[in-house]
């Protein structure tokens, strides 16, 4: 009898927990692209061109196969314009190891990304946009706390948000 409570008990207990997995794992694919987005900045914020060449790939790859039927027809709109303009972005940062031209590429990424995320509500989590004064460029975080991907530990704390997207 405790077998057949404990297996009861054990299936109930597996089932919530996926139950509420699911319900909080509900992304649509331009959430799934600014966590990507995230992935790569972070990369750069640690000074890794190999995770950042790696995760731009992986961008690139989501970014080209968004089923467009997916997106809300405000998503799709916003989106289409500027699919090739991030992919390219993205293509660029997953073609070279060299961190100081990834960066460069990134600040592109970030204006066109920042376009984006400006139309369609992207994250139910606010984006902070930054701005980094030495390199005269912007990136998106889903943190206040500035950590600059464009001189990482050099200038870690370099910069200011200027805008929160919620």
């Amino acid at each position: 009898m405790k077998k057949i409570f404990l297996s009861i008990a054990l299936i109930a207990i597996v089932f919530v927990q996926h139950s509420y997995a699911q319900g909080s794992d509900k992304q649509t694919p331009l959430t799934q692209l600014l966590q990507s987005y995230y992935d790569i900045k972070n990369a750069l914020v640690n000074s890794n061109s190999t995770v950042a060449a790696l995760k731009a790939g992986e961008f690139l790859n989501a970014i080209n196969s968004i089923d467009m039927k997916a997106l809300p027809e405000t998503g799709m709109n916003a989106f289409m314009p500027l699919q090739s303009k991030l992919a390219e972005d993205a293509k660029l940062i997953s073609e070279t190891k060299d961190i100081a031209k990834q960066r460069n590429y990134f600040s592109n990424f970030s204006s066109n990304f920042y376009t984006l995320a400006k139309a369609v509500k992207l994250s139910e989590a606010p984006a902070y946009y930054a701005y980094c004064p030495m390199k005269k460029s912007f990136w998106l975080s889903n943190e206040a706390a500035i950590k600059n991907p464009y001189f990482g530990n050099a200038m870690l704390t370099c910069g200011k948000v200027t805008d929160t997207l919620k």
